[in-house]
């Protein structure tokens, strides 16, 4: 009998050797990469194997593993130690170090500090704006630590408005990230002050709506939120005839603040909807705080200041506090966002060692990873959301932290983060709101999705027909189809129309909905059926 493939902390371990099998398993001889030494179901090797077969994946790779959730038992695995890319399957390690490195209760706080002395309603000195790496905080809540400094009496500050983003360092963009990114939201700039402009909580990124003119040839209409003069809108689109097909773009233009507005929209539509990045966040976060300055009747004299570090002696005048890693966790995770993987990396970075930066962070999670008795030296990661392509992980030890944290205090928040197949709830089934319905997998599977282009990946927990709980990790690489998300949906739903007595391959079934574009998470393009 097999050994389990493991659960409790502190604790290492490896795949399992096996030593004799029972005599249910089927002795059938799958293609390269099957292991029949794993403990499998009667059929499951099999079942697995034939949807691996898929065309799709001809000269593709595969890393596979399935186990038994309560007892690490594997009952399956293909090539489990090829190292892939896991795309954002990234975030299960973010995530899980996140909660146990600084706490479900952990919250990001937003200062505003005096440097110098207050005279009835006039601040001799400057106003600081000191952030600690808050991806969640709207213009509202700036608005509100304005209000919070207007009420503490003070009317004119004298000296310069000073963002104090020193908490992360100075590095934007993470490690070999693609630069065609730059512009769209997924791939915003991380800094420890930034805004977000909806409540996904997609920081470092402004929303750009575009509204037809009142006749063809007209320019259109274009409004951004939050109001901010920090970016430039360079309109170069026109109105089209009614009932023609819309081509307009928005891009911001490499390192500057100039976001483009091109080609057209029919008269009669509706406002289209975009959102683009910002260059330099810091700056960002203390334009929208000193407009809100402004509005509350507080007037800085002097001009904002990025990048200088409040002294000790700065006190107090108001703050705001993040939602707790707990409620953080649900558009983390549900809607895959890069930028609170990267801002948590960093908080632990800081947190850990007094550094905020990518490679703190980083060090510290692959600490976690040892404690939490996975194998960190035969995976590398590089940022924390997967968004680089040098990130490297077999399923095995995917497999292996979906075990360990089972056992965790923080497990029921962590899990509950997870996206859920089929439910149509955006902050419940996330990522998997339109995919496995109408299968036993529906409103059962939990898991993180990922996908990048010739990437993608799905590993979390499902039940089978008998109540029983499988840990799964699928990750897909090197394919030529445009998508193979069906696949992934195959295996699961197997696994969950599987029990003891054996299993059936489920033919993979396209779901356009689904599939869309697969080069990147579906709740990056704000699909709707995502």
């Amino acid at each position: 009998m097999s050994r389990p493939l493991g659960r409790m902390r502190k604790r290492a371990f490896a795949l399992p050797l096996v030593v004799g099998l029972a005599a249910t398993v089927l002795t059938w001889s799958g293609p390269a990469g099957a292991d029949s030494d794993a403990a499998a179901r009667p059929g499951l090797t099999e079942a697995i194997e034939t949807i691996l077969a898929d065309p799709r994946m001809d000269g593709g790779a595969a890393s596979v593993v399935v186990a038994d959730a309560a007892s690490g038992e594997v009952l399956y695995r293909h090539e489990a130690g090829d190292r892939l890319m896991p795309a954002s399957n990234t975030k299960l390690v973010t995530s899980a170090a996140a909660a146990e490195l600084l706490g479900t209760d952990y919250r990001f706080t937003t200062e505003a500090l005096a440097a110098g002395r207050q005279q009835g309603s006039v601040l001799r000195g400057d106003l600081y704006l000191r952030g600690s790496g808050d991806p969640t905080a709207l213009a509202s809540d700036y608005r509100k630590l304005a209000a919070d400094v207007a009420d503490r009496g003070v009317r004119t500050v004298t000296g310069e408005l000073v963002a104090d983003d020193t908490r992360f360092d100075a590095q934007r963009l993470g490690r070999s990230w693609a630069a065609d990114d730059e512009s769209s939201y997924y791939s915003a700039q991380i800094s420890a002050l930034t805004v977000a402009p909806d409540t996904d909580y997609d920081s470092g990124t402004v929303i750009v709506e575009v509204f037809p003119g009142a006749a063809p040839g007209d320019r259109p209409r274009v409004a951004l939120t939050p109001r901010t003069g920090y970016v430039e809108i360079v309109n170069e689109a026109e109105t089209l005839l009614a009932g023609q097909e819309g081509t307009l773009t928005v891009e911001r233009r490499h390192g500057t603040n100039e976001i483009v507005v091109s080609g057209g929209i029919a008269a009669g539509d509706g406002p289209v909807k975009e959102w683009a990045t910002v260059w330099e966040p810091t700056g960002y976060a203390a334009d929208v705080f000193r407009r809100a300055l402004e509005e509350e009747g507080v007037r800085v004299v002097g001009r904002t200041r990025l990048g200088r570090q409040a002294p000790d002696s700065a006190r107090e005048l108001a703050v705001h506090r993040s939602m707790p890693l707990e409620e953080l966790l649900v558009p983390f995770m549900k809607l895959s966002n890069n930028m609170h993987a990267e801002a948590l990396t960093k908080a632990i970075g800081y947190e850990k060692s007094g550094s905020g930066t990518w490679s703190a962070g980083l060090t510290a999670v692959s600490g976690y990873l040892k404690q939490a008795g996975v194998d960190s030296s035969r995976l590398r990661q590089v940022d924390g959301s997967g968004l680089s392509r040098m990130n490297n992980f077999p399923a095995a030890q995917l497999v292996e932290l979906l075990l360990s944290v089972r056992d965790e205090p923080w497990y029921a928040d962590w899990a509950r983060s997870l996206p859920v197949a089929c439910d149509p709830d955006r902050f419940v089934g996330g990522t998997l709101r339109s995919r496995m319905c109408g299968t036993p997998a529906a409103l059962n599977a939990r898991a993180k999705t990922g996908s990048l282009t010739g990437a993608s990946a799905l590993s979390g927990y499902v039940k089978d027909k008998g109540g029983r709980e499988l840990v799964y990790a699928i990750v897909l690489n090197n394919y030529l189809a445009s998508s193979v998300k069906s696949i992934e949906d195959a295996i699961v739903v197997t696994l969950a129309s599987s029990d003891g007595s054996g299993a059936v391959a489920i033919k993979p079934l396209k779901n356009r909905a689904a599939e869309g574009n697969s080069d990147i998470e579906c709740s990056w393009s704000k699909a709707r059926g995502c």
